[in-house]
């Protein structure tokens, strides 16, 4: 099973600021968020791979996993380029239409939503390739901790989908998505799981 985590709350996600490549720390509930997201996982975890994040990579340590932390580019958040850090409520209208009209939308120094879906897409065609197992291998579990729109992406390739699908799901920090292998196929076995007491802090 690939077990895909978004980090938990950073400062700039509390501020409701259009995150990307910026690296933002964890907030108090943030870190009890990520102390929490273990309860989550059901089998043994044989790989743990991350984004270069900090606030990914903070909170794959917060989980206390027993295994050697991997740092994986391909799972970094979408660069938001000239939009980065701006408050969501600052985006222009017709920005915003564009943006989620047409995937190959880029804004200005940064990175489209196909593009994120690519790198994504081959990250997930390797951690489930029949040779060796990955994600399929009956023993456990790979997990991942990314991003908002990483992880979106991987349900849009689960699905069989395109970029689209993006602005149709809700995704909350330090949540867990289960992608699983059946019948030739990748399947969608969870979404947007909350562990109960995640904003207890710690």
């Amino acid at each position: 099973m690939l077990i895909l985590i978004r980090h938990g709350e950073s400062v700039a996600n509390a501020q409701g600021l259009l995150l990307g490549r910026t690296d933002a720390e964890l907030t108090q509930k943030g870190v009890a968020q990520a102390s929490s997201v273990g309860q989550l996982l059901r089998d043994p975890v044989l790989e743990l791979r991350t984004s270069p994040l900090s606030r990914a990579r903070d909170t794959a340590a917060l989980m206390a996993i027993d295994v050697p932390v991997e740092v994986d580019e391909r799972w970094v958040e979408v660069d938001y380029g000239e939009y980065e850090c701006q408050p969501l409520s600052d985006i222009p209208a017709d920005i915003w239409r564009e943006w989620q009209r047409d995937p190959g939308f880029r804004p200005a120094g940064g990175e489209s939503l196909a593009e994120v879906d690519s790198r994504v897409a081959a990250a997930c065609d390797e951690l489930f390739a029949t040779e060796g197992l990955g994600a399929r291998d009956p023993r456990g579990d790979i997990v991942v901790v990314s991003h908002v729109t990483p992880i979106k992406a991987a349900v849009a390739w689960a699905l069989g989908m395109g970029a689209e699908l993006s602005w149709r799901l809700h995704l909350q920090t330090a949540s867990v998505t289960r992608i699983g292998w059946g019948n030739g196929h990748p399947v969608l076995h969870g979404f947007n799981e909350l562990a109960p007491d995640r904003d207890v802090t710690p």
